[in-house]
């Protein structure tokens, strides 16, 4: 167990969901004025939640896409009260929608700093030209993530699909980095 526990943030949850129905999305304009849909720059309507904070785009093949949810319970519920609202300005929905997380973005802080060149050498996918850019991008197999590991301790794991795959891989590079004797605190 590292000697310092991470501290680890979700920032953005990415949802998709599909309602296997067409969607009149002029219609929904007209129950909702307060969406933006400018169909000549982009085919997709943009819902936009104060609770849970969201954005969620629906398109009128009826797929839509939610971001910006800080769990998945909450990109589900936004999910839900979106259609909740369009069934209530008189749109028809017929069934419920299928949910699927795309992509979990957290940051995190591992308390120490790192020695990204030894890191580069020692983990495996890795990707380290400061450069180019000051992070060591290393592609985990699994879970199956992408993190951002900068000297600070801070990272940014991408590419998540579930919440429990942040923090088994932000614990499995933290445990690793001990090991390895990558990580100082100060």
């Amino acid at each position: 167990m590292p000697k310092v526990k991470a501290s680890i943030n979700i920032e953005n949850v990415v949802a998709s969901a599909t309602l296997n129905q067409k969607v009149d999305l002029n219609a929904v304009v007209k129950g909702y004025p307060g969406v933006e849909y400018r169909p000549e720059q982009f085919p997709g309507l943009v819902f936009r939640l104060k609770r849970p904070k969201t954005a969620t785009l629906i398109f009128n093949s009826g797929k839509m896409v939610c971001t910006g949810a800080k769990s998945e319970k909450e990109s589900r519920r936004a999910v839900m009260k979106v259609i909740k609202e369009l069934k209530g300005s008189g749109i028809i929905i017929i069934g419920k929608p299928e949910l699927k997380i795309q992509n979990i973005v957290a940051s995190a802080s591992l308390g120490g700093m790192i020695d990204l060149e030894k890191s580069a050498y020692t983990l495996k996918k890795t990707m380290y030209e400061p450069e180019q850019f000051p992070g060591l991008i290393y592609r985990m197999q699994d879970p199956k993530v992408v993190i951002l590991l900068f000297a600070s301790g801070k990272l940014v794991c991408t590419g998540a699909k579930h919440e429990q795959d942040v923090y088994d891989a932000v614990s499995k590079l933290h445990q690793t980095l001990e090991d390895e004797e990558l990580i100082y605190y100060e």
